[in-house]
């Protein structure tokens, strides 16, 4: 064996058992090596960096926008709650609707994000059918990964085999390319989880995730603040018909804090965010909060000629799509160090007012906007989600501790939804045109994301998987390294070999089963920049398309179904479903072997 081919394998061997120890990060370990090949004297220094110029590398950093976006604007939500409404009582429709929708919507958004989000939905819909979140959470994750299986866009392996295609002058895949055969495993598997979701447990859970969290109500406990809350009607007769918040400065005129306004429009009640600029207007609803009730309220309402409405504890959890709370804790470099909430302006700024205050554990009586605020000083604030959302992002005076379990069902820009579906729906047009290449297609659905403000700058860069992004740009130099050290030539003469002049047939189950292996231990990413190049090598030695046998690799480094630690998606439900590590060796090698066969049959006939 040559040294250099020699060097290359010893550090591949490296990164592979990183990889599965997991440790240090993959993106750290993928760098190293993207160095280490350069420096080895193996390839140049412009082959090891030329996978930041890779235009499916931008493509990736784009689509994690995008999914972003999705969820900012609440679409993955809304389906999860046609979701529960269709599913009725029935179980085994929930299975079908759940794996559909989720295998639909993960095509064109990351299949980790979609799990994420549906994992609340499914706990509320088991828990009010009385099952074991077991018997949906591996449904939910087998139709994560079969999403990726659905469009070229789905999956980072996808848009790798692509690149190996147009890398050696070939046509790539278009958008639905990969949908036939996605389409074929997610119906397939729906079937095989309807039979096999009872070989998962039957038990009813103890305890969940969503049932330990607290509530809106929790919180309002917590923070002593029952019989503090008033909702006021302004009358045409009141003085404050046609004035401005700012005008008359309710806090200190009469110690009132004013959390929201109701406001009657289009047939619907609307909880608006109260600032300066605002006026009032007859038949508005203030929602205040009186600190001394018992001495301000009757004054208040007569001075200005308010009628009382009822408020009930439940108020904030109806309300809990227009406003919400959060504890938010002041850091020690804070600049509001030795400052009230007054002399802050605190809603002004932040778009949120502070109802409570806990100082070493205790809750604080009275009125905590006049506290000069300390280190470690937790605040209950509450307004519109979004503030709540942007002051994630405050942190340099800011750390936000918890938010109530009403979060899992808000979207923080649920009104720009049709604007997003819209992005998405130009985003498909042009890469199923071919009008512009697919990253230019990625990056204008994130300009009109950002230009009809589904999100912001900031959140479109912290919705970016850095670490993935650098894994592939970091495991790319591999491909190119085993190349010139006629490493794939090896390994293919190898296969071939020892196959003995198989047909296409046993060459795709053989590269099936290689690449499922690797999977299991490293990311399908990394296994995909790996196995491509065999692919393309095995299809131009026996002078056939290359098509099939990338097809195969791009199918099977998303047929992650055997462990828990072989993809996100599996991890994610494995602590809310109560999984053991048999539980998928137990559901996927299975269905992981029907898919081999699907591959097998339907590859060869619809890409051949």
């Amino acid at each position: 064996m040559p040294w250099d081919l020699a060097v290359v394998l010893g550090l591949l061997l490296v990164c592979i058992v990183l990889f599965i120890i997991d440790w240090p990060r993959m993106d750290i370990v993928a760098l190293s090596a993207m160095v280490a090949l350069p420096v080895l004297g193996i390839i140049s220094v412009q082959e090891a960096f030329a996978g930041f110029s890779d235009p499916n590398v931008v493509l990736i950093a784009a689509l994690f926008v995008i999914g972003e976006g999705i969820t900012q604007t609440g679409i993955a939500l809304q389906v999860g709650q046609w979701l529960a409404r269709s599913a009725g009582s029935s179980e085994a429709k929930l299975v079908v609707l759940l794996m559909l929708s989720v295998g639909l919507l993960g095509s064109v958004m990351s299949s980790t994000g979609i799990v994420a989000i549906f994992i609340p939905v499914v706990l509320n819909v088991t828990s009010r059918l009385n099952i074991h979140p077991g018997r949906m959470m591996m449904p939910l994750s087998v139709a994560g990964l079969i999403s990726g299986m659905m469009t070229l866009v789905a999956t980072p392996p996808n848009m790798i085999v692509d690149s190996a295609l147009k890398s050696e002058g070939l046509g790539g895949f278009n958008f639905f390319s990969f949908t036939p055969m996605g389409l074929s495993v997610l119906v397939f598997s729906v079937g095989y989880m309807l039979l096999t979701r009872h070989w998962l447990t039957n038990s009813r859970p103890t305890t969940s995730n969503r049932a330990r969290r607290r509530t809106l109500k929790s919180f309002i406990d917590e923070y002593q603040l029952q019989g503090r809350a008033f909702r006021l009607q302004v009358p045409y007769s009141s003085e404050l018909v046609g004035r401005t918040l700012g005008e008359l400065d309710l806090r200190q005129r009469s110690g009132v804090n004013l959390i929201g306004i109701e406001r009657q429009g289009r047939g619907k009640t609307y909880l608006l965010n109260p600032i300066s600029q605002t006026e009032i207007r007859p038949g508005d609803v203030m929602l205040v909060d009186l600190v001394h009730p018992e001495n301000e309220l009757e004054k208040f309402v007569d001075d200005l000629e308010l009628n009382v409405l009822p408020i009930d504890d439940s108020y904030f959890s109806h309300q809990s799509k227009n406003v919400g709370m959060a504890e938010v804790a002041v850091v020690p470099e804070s600049g509001l160090i030795g400052r009230t909430i007054v002399e802050e302006n605190f809603r002004t700024v932040h778009g949120l007012s502070v109802i409570g205050l806990r100082r070493g554990g205790e809750a604080i009586k009275g009125a905590v906007a006049d506290e000069k605020l300390r280190p470690g000083d937790i605040l209950l604030v509450i307004g519109p989600w979004k503030q709540i959302h942007y002051l994630r992002t405050q942190k340099q005076n800011f750390l936000v501790l918890s938010l109530p379990v009403e979060s899992d069902d808000v979207a923080p820009a649920l009104s720009q939804a049709p604007w997003a579906v819209a992005s998405l729906a130009v985003m498909i047009v042009l890469m199923v045109s071919g009008i512009v290449p697919n990253a230019i297609a990625a990056l204008i659905a994130c300009l009109f994301l950002g230009l009809f403000r589904c999100l912001d700058v900031e959140t479109a860069y912290k919705s970016i998987r850095w670490q993935s992004i650098f894994l592939i740009v970091g495991m790319m130099p591999f491909a190119v390294a085993l190349e010139k050290t006629h490493g794939i030539e090896m390994a293919v003469d190898f296969l071939m070999s020892a196959l003995n002049g198989a047909g296409t047939h046993v060459l795709i189950a053989v590269l099936f089963v290689l690449t499922t292996g690797f999977s299991l231990v490293i990311s399908n990413t990394a296994t995909a920049i790996l196995m491509a190049p065999i692919a393309m090598s095995i299809a131009k030695q026996l002078d056939v398309s290359p098509y099939p046998f990338v097809m195969t690799v791009a199918i099977a480094a998303s047929a992650a179904f055997m462990t828990p630690v072989a993809s996100p998606v599996n991890t994610l439900v494995m602590g809310p479903g109560e999984y053991k590590f048999s539980d998928y060796l137990k559901i996927g090698t299975p269905f992981t072997f029907l898919v081999l066969i699907l591959c097998v049959i339907l590859i060869p006939w619809w890409y051949g």
